[in-house]
């Protein structure tokens, strides 16, 4: 296979494991370069943040509010990522606070049932978000939105590289444990497209992400021994979350 199939195939892999977009079929064998594929995860975030930058812009000019644009963003990139990273956010703060154990924890997580913790955890994220997002919108525009979707993306694979799974099976497990090369590759390619959108900030936002992200890494690694998807989807929201203050802080 060549080079340029190889590299398309890979983004489209990214796609099909981080967003719920109309795809075409992919052959079995392209599944075996999940591991590698990951350096694309930063354009699964633009694919979703796109649509949804350019709803937000389009609720501006006809006049709507800042928080209703960031409403409507933050519906589409739900829509398109089929919320596998909310889901995630809710799991871990059940699994992680709820159970005292390894063992019972992960047993929490992989529960379909959510609990208080989880509620807690989805109402305090969009709400960080929403809030922060209008701020954000309201200062700055709709453009830093893909920047700070690319960027949390790219701390996903840093985790899958750091950690163990912590479990023998499950999404994370299937997907494998990515080499530093390809880990280096996402957060190369999301910081490169997202300096036209946010500027210098950009280093600012990504320092800050990745050190929200290896802070949720940490808590995993005493409390399950290592990541699972759930855990890799909750770090793309802290991150976000982490990202989105840290450019209202430059703003401000």
């Amino acid at each position: 296979m060549r080079k340029n199939d190889i590299q398309a195939n890979d983004i489209l892999l990214a796609l099909v494991l981080l967003t719920r977009l109309p795809l075409p079929y992919l052959p079995a064998t392209a599944f075996q370069r999940q591991a590698k594929a990951v350096w694309a995860f930063p354009l699964a975030g633009l694919a979703v943040s796109l649509p949804a930058a350019l709803a937000a812009s389009l609720a501006l000019h006809m006049g709507l509010p800042a928080a209703v644009a960031a409403g409507l963003a933050l519906t589409l990139q739900v829509m398109l990522s089929g919320a596998m990273h909310e889901d995630g956010l809710a799991d871990t703060a059940d699994g992680l606070w709820g159970g005292n154990s390894r063992d019972r924890r992960l047993q929490i997580m992989k529960d379909s049932r959510i609990g208080a913790y989880g509620v807690i955890a989805l109402i305090l994220g969009f709400g960080l978000r929403w809030s922060a997002l209008a701020a954000l919108i309201a200062a700055a525009g709709v453009w830093p939105l893909p920047a700070l979707a690319m960027l949390s993306r790219a701390a996903m694979p840093a985790l899958m590289s750091a950690l163990p799974n912590a479990r023998a099976a499950g999404l994370s497990q299937t997907v494998g444990r990515p080499r530093a090369l390809p880990c280096m590759l996402a957060a190369l390619l999301a910081f490169v497209l997202s300096l036209p959108l946010i500027g210098a900030a950009a280093l600012a936002a990504a320092l800050a992400m990745g050190a929200a992200a290896l802070g949720l890494g940490a808590l995993a690694k005493a409390k399950i021994g290592g990541q699972t998807g759930d855990i890799l989807g909750a770090s793309q929201q802290i991150a976000e979350i982490a990202g989105l203050l840290t450019l209202l802080v430059f703003c401000s």
